[in-house]
């Protein structure tokens, strides 16, 4: 079943520099990176079979 595990989440210093890598490689983006109301700065991909990867930066 495609997109069955997940979803994955992992931390970076550097949010916005990953999403510029990640973006510019061809990763599917599901969200760009946003400020979340409960703390953590967030942005989301799609892995090629279907599952959704977030990455945070702590506040």
């Amino acid at each position: 079943m495609k997109g069955a595990l997940g979803p994955f989440v992992f931390a970076t210093d550097d949010l916005d520099a990953l999403f510029e890598r990640a973006a510019a490689s061809g990763a599917e983006v599901v969200q760009e990176p946003a400020d979340q109301p409960w703390g953590p700065r967030d942005a989301a991909f799609r892995d090629p079979s279907g599952n959704i990867v977030r990455v945070l930066q702590a506040g």
